[in-house]
């Protein structure tokens, strides 16, 4: 049986009491499985550095204005934590879309590039450090395929996970991006670095008031260089990031904690109730109240049938 044939069988086994259209967590902290029997509209999510793999149907991803789309046995990169909308273009009942998302160590790929400043010099010279798709090759679906094995086997977990995620993050360098990959990990472009130092001052203070200007003059940079270079890490502007960012944390807060609309909206950062409501729509596709309360009665219904 085939690298591929063999992983969708597992995946197939593995999800099939985990119906729902979003992602579960596994036995392996930072990897997990999604499956859906029909196509789906565009979801919003927060994705943190991944790999991120079709085993069957296909997928897109939308990362501001720029959409990747991706098959079985193809995978999409994401270099930086970033707001994806996710879509479902390929599923069925008879033939589910089974996906898997591997959370990168980004240690492990910094202690991998480090120390070729000659290599670091050529990459900081090229563009490019969003994220990217690329087909899965023997190597990399091997070190998937054992990694599934892995799920029934959790005493073996924490011995051998961690060498396979070296593997797999060695074959990603050595990959058709892994120049792209590399850059974005080495960040041998001073301006690269100081938009990271950005995003991370951005993902700390979301809730305070944070003008384009004051990042850019942190990082010491005109606005209009700044705001070129954290979009091309982030693929958007950095105002748009903040508001990402401030509108999953009050999901979180509303679904995972119980707060209230009105609570959550002042605690991310919002002023004014309806504001939030309005900008919650345009970015998850219905108003928050409904939303909450149709995932609450979801939830439930799913814990019934257990």
């Amino acid at each position: 049986m085939s690298y591929l044939a063999e992983l969708t069988s597992l995946v197939d086994r593995y999800t099939d009491t985990k119906r729902e259209d979003r992602l579960y967590a596994t036995a392996i902290d930072g990897v997990s499985t999604l499956r859906s029997d029909r196509l789906t509209q565009s979801a919003q999510c927060m994705i943190k550095p991944a790999l991120c793999i079709t085993v069957q149907g296909e997928k897109a991803a939308k990362f501001g204005s720029n959409m990747y789309e991706y098959g079985a046995g193809y995978g999409l990169v994401v270099t930086a934590e970033m707001p994806e909308r996710g879509t479902v273009c390929a599923a069925s009942k008879e033939k589910p879309y089974l996906g898997l998302v591997f959370e990168l160590n980004l240690q492990t790929l910094q202690e991998l590039v480090e120390g070729r400043s000659a290599e670091a010099r050529t990459y900081a010279r090229r563009k490019g450090t969003g994220p990217f798709t690329l087909e899965l090759n023997v190597q990399l679906l091997d070190c998937v395929l054992r990694t599934v094995r892995l799920f029934d086997m959790p005493d073996a977990i924490p011995v051998l996970y961690p060498g396979i995620m070296r593997e797999i993050c060695f074959w990603l360098l050595k990959g058709p991006g892994g120049d792209q990959l590399k850059r974005i990990i080495v960040m041998a472009n001073g301006q690269d670095r100081r938009v990271m130092l950005a995003v991370q001052h951005l993902r700390s203070r979301f809730r305070e008031p944070v003008h384009a200007e004051e990042l850019a003059r942190a990082a010491h940079m005109s606005p209009t260089t700044f705001h070129r270079q954290f979009r091309m890490i982030t693929s958007m502007a950095p105002l748009q990031y903040q508001k990402q960012l401030r509108l999953f944390e009050a999901r979180r807060l509303m679904i995972s904690d119980h707060a209230t609309v009105e609570s959550a909206a002042l605690e991310v950062g919002y002023a004014s109730v309806s504001q939030f409501s309005r900008e919650y729509v345009r970015t998850f596709g219905s108003p928050p109240r409904r939303e909450v309360s149709a995932w609450r009665t979801s939830s439930s219904t799913g814990q019934a049938h257990q």
